[in-house]
């Protein structure tokens, strides 16, 4: 039964915290339509590329596209567990960051589509791919449905916000940079590319922001929320390396050692924003500027 309704009563709704900024940016800058967007290029890039550019591109959006699914799909139970503590302005910005998933999902299918990519392309889920996508993300996720105390929140946020966003589709990201955006290859494609990474820096903002309320509020967490990211760490190492099958340098020319490197960046980066809330009080964390949390 609820107990009351918030935006009624004297408190209203709190436009000073965080998530209602986050989500007073996602109504403006989260509203580009992935039909809207100029592919007319892209094919015949993509018909220049060399054959092993054209293997590890479709290998890398269609990892990106089974992972947009997979986070579509596994998002209700943190949004259902944030809206039964009656937060609404938490509430709020998580309709946006759904929506912006699903989008995304449209988004990378589309791209395969115009590649003319209509073929069975499970293969490309690699070992490593599957333990994180098929097995850790969901388990984390619908763990949730049943157990809503913070340690499990504090899991699932780690999962899919820190590791799954902040470290590898970051990753990712920055692969498709090096890569086909210097070469000036699939403006379409990169176009898109932008639009998401800008999104998904909310969608980390707001990880990290409820990480930090969690940590906050309780402190042991913090050990907690590390020793998870150890434990996932190896894995984003190994889907490096699965994806360059057995070579040292990508078809682009860019080494494995520097995308391996940019993604122990991207974990160090995460615990370092995350140890600030040990210091920080609860209110403090709701004042946090979008600036401070990577958010674009």
């Amino acid at each position: 039964m609820r107990k009351e309704m918030v935006t009624t009563s004297g408190r209203g709704i709190r436009t000073d915290s965080l998530p209602y900024r986050l989500f007073r940016k996602a109504k403006v800058l989260g509203v580009w339509d992935p039909e809207a967007i100029d592919f007319s290029r892209d094919l015949q890039d993509w018909n220049s590329l060399t054959e092993g550019q054209r293997q590890q591109t479709l290998r890398l959006i269609t990892l990106f596209q089974g992972g947009e699914e997979a986070v579509t799909l596994d998002l209700l139970p943190l949004m259902m567990t944030i809206a039964e503590e009656g937060r609404i302005e938490e509430e709020m910005f998580l309709t946006t960051f759904l929506f912006e998933e699903a989008k995304h999902t449209e988004f990378f299918r589309l791209v395969l589509n115009v590649l003319g990519q209509t073929q069975d392309l499970s293969h490309l889920h690699s070992p490593t791919y599957r333990k994180i996508f098929y097995e850790i993300l969901p388990e984390s996720m619908n763990r949730l449905k049943r157990d809503q105390s913070p340690e499990a929140v504090a899991e699932a946020s780690t999962v899919y916000n820190m590791f799954i966003e902040g470290v590898l589709a970051e990753t990712g990201y920055h692969s498709f940079y090096q890569g086909l955006h210097k070469a000036q290859k699939m403006p379409g494609l990169m176009e898109g590319i932008g639009y998401i990474k800008r999104d998904e820096s909310r969608h980390i903002g707001y990880g990290t922001f409820l990480l930090q309320r969690l940590i906050s509020e309780r402190q042991e967490l913090y050990e907690r929320v590390e020793k998870k990211l150890e434990e996932l760490a190896p894995l984003a190492f190994a889907l490096n390396q699965e994806g360059m099958e057995g070579e040292t340098e990508s078809h682009f020319g860019v080494p494995l050692a520097d995308t391996l490197q940019f993604t122990e960046r991207q974990l160090a980066v995460r615990m370092e924003v995350l140890a600030r809330a040990k210091h920080k009080s609860v209110d403090e964390i709701y004042k946090t500027r979008e600036s401070a949390l990577g958010v674009e």
